[in-house]
């Protein structure tokens, strides 16, 4: 027969005054954890004596969002009772409820816009999202969409059965030594020779121990650390700036014109703050009306100083990366900056309203396109992806422009991030009459295929399980 540890007796014990028990009662019983109990049942259960029984039950929770939509309605219900005959755009945009509502309207079809206008389908109604939101299922679509719009979570809740065996109620009936154990023995048990009588404990050599969890950084963390060692390493100076910038460095050094969609409300977070311009803006003025001193037209129309004067929080790093280069335009220039960025994002499973973003800048006498493409490429080979393309694009500061993307066993081809060579009606108003390489890549997205994730959100929750089991080793760097 198998020997028991003092605890398999214990519990053995009393499960056999129980027959069937889940883990908390006889955690008080035992005066122990659930925890414990359920270590020593599946002991038990290896030598036959006990079984145990594992149940999931799976249920949905509301978000801190889903709470208050499952109190007030969600955006869209919200927002139809107010879509009533000779209803403007304009006058739906002053409620709260429209720039989430409007869209999932817009989008479950069930309004229209006519001019100005914006009508109600016949027969539009929200009364199936609201039931799934009151009594969701993991069968029903509404609700599967729920879950990827962050207004509901499946939660799991795992419980523990226990029972007996016949063999564990027979060794029961005969009757276990439940004496306390020793499982260290003293100078004297040893000289006197009561060792010998007493209850030692017995060790089973072929189990495992318990897993010990020791600190250590966090997984996107070690990753933004090796990105950047990496850079460090070929070369690069790293730089550093702050989140609130002003928009003539976050779009308009940039040559990004003042009335481009990304400058919206609805994709930038402005603030109430202001900065005075900086000394030779004037330069950057011409260019966007009429290409200053270039061969470049601008982009016509009116530059107002207001609109570059205002503080917003900034959209890119390349705001950091510009101010450098003012400060830098004599050659060579070659830094990089890791940090976060903000945008007017709904928040899903691939997108957040803050993320981190690298971006690199290389100016020098005689560089070309294809270093540009040399230096992306040694990059991702250092990250550990082997297969690396890329594919012309258009990015307002950049000509030419270019798309990375990286091959993912089983996904296929990944874009991770833009780049080009800066225009001149970039580089001249700065002084600069040198080519400089540019590019912005999505760390987070790199972060996600290192970790396997398919929810971006899990990059910042506290989840201890996956902190535990996301290894801290870090993989061997490649190269081309």
């Amino acid at each position: 027969m198998a020997e028991l540890t003092q605890n398999e007796k214990r519990l053995l014990a009393t499960l056999a005054k129980e027959k069937t028990a889940d883990a908390p009662h006889l955690a008080g019983l035992l005066e122990t954890t659930p925890e414990a109990v359920v270590q020593w049942a599946h002991l038990a259960q290896d030598k036959g004596f006990a079984i145990v029984d594992r149940i999931v039950v799976k249920e949905f929770v509301y978000t801190d969002e889903g709470k208050t939509y499952a109190k007030n309605g969600l955006p869209e219900t919200q927002l139809l009772r107010f879509v009533l005959p000779g209803i403007t755009l304009s006058d739906l945009q002053k409620h709260d409820a429209f720039r989430i509502g409007f869209g999932q309207l817009r989008k479950k079809g069930l309004v229209k816009v006519e001019g100005t206008l914006v009508l109600k389908i016949p027969g539009a109604s929200t009364d199936e999202d609201e039931a799934a939101l009151k009594s969701p299922s993991a069968t029903d679509q509404k609700t599967i969409e729920l879950i990827r719009r962050g207004i509901l979570q499946e939660s799991e809740t795992v419980r523990y059965t226990l029972t007996i065996t016949p063999e564990g109620l027979a060794l029961a009936g005969k009757g276990l030594d439940l004496r306390d154990e020793t499982g260290t023995l003293t100078r004297e048990q040893i000289l006197s020779g009561t060792w010998a009588t007493t209850n030692l404990r017995r060790y089973d050599v072929t189990k495992l121990p318990k897993k010990a969890y020791p600190g250590k950084i966090h997984p996107y963390q070690r990753i933004i650390s090796e990105m950047r060692e990496i850079l460090l390493e070929m070369g690069f100076e790293e730089l550093y700036g702050g989140i609130v910038q002003q928009s003539f460095w976050n779009f308009d050094a940039l040559f990004q014109p003042q009335d481009h969609p990304a400058r919206e409300m609805q994709d930038t977070f402005y603030l109430r703050e202001t900065l005075p311009l900086p000394p030779g803006y004037e330069k950057v003025k011409a260019m966007h009306i009429s290409g200053g001193e270039t061969s470049s037209t601008g982009w016509g129309g009116v530059w107002k100083e207001e609109k570059a004067e205002q503080c917003v929080l900034r959209t890119h790093t390349t705001s950091v990366s510009i101010q450098h280069l003012a400060r830098n335009p004599n050659p060579p220039v070659k830094a990089f900056c890791i940090g976060r960025v903000y945008r007017r994002e709904t928040i899903d499973t691939t997108h957040l309203a803050e993320f981190e973003q690298l971006e690199g800048i290389v100016m020098d006498e005689g560089v070309t396109f294809g270093n540009l493409l040399g230096i992306l490429r040694e990059f991702y080979h250092r990250m550990g992806f082997e297969g690396v393309r890329f594919k012309p694009s258009y990015y307002p500061y950049t000509e030419p422009s270019l798309d990375a993307e990286v091959y993912v066993e089983g996904i296929g081809w990944i874009e991770m991030g833009g780049a080009g060579v800066f225009r001149e009606e970039v580089t001249a108003p700065l002084g600069i009459n040198y080519p400089v390489l540019a590019w912005g890549l999505g760390v987070s997205r790199i972060a996600m295929l290192r970790l396997g994730l398919k929810d971006l959100r899990n990059l910042h929750k506290s989840d201890v399980a996956f902190l535990r089991e996301t290894p801290s080793l870090r993989h061997s760097k490649g190269g081309i």
